[in-house]
This record gives C-alpha cells, structure tokens and sequence, in this order.
C-alpha cells in the first residue's frame, strides 16, 4: 500500500515479508546447518510445507502472472502460519481491486447520536480510511487537538504516528500503535488504492520514522477489544477499554468506543469541567 501498484507485487511483498517473519522451528523444521541469507523461511521450504513445486512457488513471489486457487493459497497461509486476519488479507491481496464499498463523507447523524449517549466515555466515528468524521465531548477532552486537524491529518493512524503528543498521552504507546498499523493494514486492505490512502501512507512514510520501519513488515491483524491508558494532563492516569463497533447500515464506517472499566473512575475524572486542559 502506498504509490499504486499490481496487485500480484502486492502478493509478492506480503509473501516475502510473511516468510521472512516464520522461523524453521515455528514450522517444525530443522534450522540445518550453514548460514541462511534470510532469518525465516527459505522458499523450499514454504512450497514444501504447502504442498506446491519450487518454480511455481517462486513465481508467484516474484509477482509473474500466474494464478493461485483459494486452496493453495490457503495452504500457503497454513505454511506461513498466518491467522484469520492474516489469510483473508493473503485472499484479498490475490484478486484484482474492485470498486470499495461506498461510504459517506460525514457522519450520519445516527452515529452522532450514538456517540453523544455514550458520554461520558470517550467515543469518534471513523471513516474507511480510518479518518475521524465525528467525536464527543469526552473524547475532544482526552485528546482536545482533534478539533484542529484537517486533511489527511484528520486521521487516526497520523494522530498515533505524527503528533509527538500521542506518545507522551498513550501508556505503552509502541504496543498500541504496532496493534493499530496491523489492524489498519487488515482493515483497509480492499481500498489499498484509493487515492486518499495512497495520500496518508505516503505522508506517513515522509513524516513519521516509527511508520516507516514498521510497514514493510506487512503485519496483519483483527480488531482486539483491550485496555488503554493513557496520562493525562488534567485528569491523571485513565484507563478506558477500547471497543470498536461496525454499523450494518454503513458497513465502511466504525464507531470506537472507550468504554469505562467497572470501578474505576477514569470517565468520571474526565468529565470534571473545571480543569484547564
């Protein structure tokens, strides 16, 4: 993702990177003898554990145009040790990029609702390329800077990679961003040529270093409900727990909510008026 390119490169990349990240071990293999060239997987042993010649094998790394059956490259999946996150992106990266699901440019008002009656928890709708169309209170209040963002910088995954802020407002702020790129990854994968993506990845890699080393490692993940804390300047140390939510209606948006955690009182702190932020 990023500058626009054939989807069989696109196979190619996330099939080296899958097979650089599995050791010899992880698959019940012998790590032999001799030096290895790559610290996972040679591509001997993939078509071996998948059950596929060598040549085809290669060819398919090296994006040539041949085509692979959900099957096989179920089998390679299996090989690369990939979960559900990571197979369904394998799947989709295999097919030619058909037209995204529309979604709409601003948040239906329904969404708005919503958000508004979870107060006092932090909540924001976000678009498909993860842009924030709509917050409440709370959350302009655990991250005021929301409110002054716009462009691509209106967006979750450049507030978590290129505002320095959200290192110092987020606790274990590596572990949640690295979660969030791979979820991103996974999340966007059918869009991954849309203009505007191609716009945030490319601003990212130009801003943001962290983004820059992570992403060509390809990783790939489903949404995990976890904890979240943050230091806050005002109202101290909080801890929300992270939800996100899909709307049948509008299946290219989601609702994240921070949810409070029974018997702490994070999202009461929160929404003390008084302080000055």
């Amino acid at each position: 993702m990023g500058t626009r390119t054939d989807h069989r490169a696109e196979l190619a990349e996330f099939l080296r990177a899958r097979r650089d990240a599995v050791s010899p071990e992880q698959v019940g293999l012998p790590r032999g003898a001799g030096h290895r060239r790559a610290p996972g997987l040679r591509r001997e042993e993939v078509a071996l554990l998948a059950g596929v010649s060598l040549t085809w094998y290669t060819w398919l790394e090296q994006g040539r145009r041949i085509n692979a059956s959900p099957d096989v490259l179920a089998a390679i999946g299996r090989a690369l040790r990939l979960d559900e996150a990571g197979l369904e992106h394998l799947l989709t990266l295999a097919q030619p990029t058909a037209a995204p699901i529309a979604a709409p440019q601003e948040a239906p008002t329904a969404l708005v609702r919503l958000i508004t009656a979870l107060q006092p928890a932090p909540a924001y709708v976000l678009g498909p390329h993860w842009e924030f169309l709509a917050w409440n209170e709370p959350q302009e209040r655990l991250y005021p800077r929301v409110a002054e963002l716009d462009g691509v910088r209106r967006n979750l995954l450049w507030v978590l990679f290129a505002d320095p802020s959200t290192r110092e407002l987020i606790v274990d702020w590596d572990i949640h961003a690295r979660q969030a790129l791979a979820e991103f990854r996974a999340g966007t994968t059918a869009r991954r040529n849309d203009p505007e993506l191609i716009e945030l990845v490319d601003a990212l890699h130009a801003e943001s270093p962290d983004f820059s080393a992570w992403w060509p490692e390809q990783n790939v993940a489903q949404f995990e409900t976890r904890l979240r804390r943050f230091r806050h300047p005002a109202a101290g140390l909080l801890t929300f727990e992270y939800q996100l939510l899909a709307p049948v209606e509008w299946p290219g948006l989601r609702v994240a909510c921070q949810l409070p955690v029974p018997g702490d009182d994070s999202a009461e702190r929160l929404s003390v008026r008084h302080y000055l932020v």
